[in-house]
């Protein structure tokens, strides 16, 4: 649970930078990669996470103008990122102009629970986190180069002439 806004914010723009990278990495025929049958594309994952901004930001407080949380999914992995890049600079934008510390620690009910502000906003982090890793294995599966996240990625290895780790 994030207790002060400088560590919030520090790890937000630390971790949107990462989802960035790995939505940049999308094409539009990727998107179309399933998890299984019956089961969300690489494409509706990239987009849930642009969405979750709405409908979670909104229960925060925050204000939204670039993107409603109920519009589907497009076909164009660009539209994504373009979405994501909005959505995450219109949370930054919010919460600096708007909360303080104390922020963090005021409860709403989030889903039909009360949570902390500072709570609710790990989750959104967390959240972004697990489906990020969700993508990568569908991009391996799509055929895509895999942009590290936390370290070089297997194709990140070899362009720098160097051997992956053995598995």
């Amino acid at each position: 649970m994030y207790t002060n806004m400088e560590s919030f914010l520090k790890e937000y723009e630390q971790e949107s930078g990462e989802t960035l990278k790995v939505l940049k990495a999308l094409t539009d025929k990727s998107l179309a990669q399933p998890v299984a049958h019956d089961h969300r594309t690489l494409g509706k994952i990239a987009w849930h996470l642009a969405t979750t901004y709405p409908e979670m930001g909104t229960q925060a407080g925050i204000t939204f103008a670039s993107l409603a949380k109920d519009i589907p999914a497009p076909s164009s992995a660009a539209k994504i990122v373009s979405a994501y890049e909005n959505v995450s600079a219109e949370l930054v934008s919010f919460v600096k102009k708007n909360w303080k510390d104390a922020t963090l620690a005021e409860v709403k009910n989030f889903y039909g629970y009360d949570w902390p502000v500072g709570l609710a906003m790990s989750i959104l982090v967390r959240h972004e986190i697990h489906h990020r890793g969700q993508m990568t294995v569908l991009m391996r599966q799509a055929g895509l180069k895999v942009p590290g996240v936390y370290g070089p990625s297997r194709d990140e290895w070899e362009s720098m002439g160097m051997q992956p780790p053995e598995e």
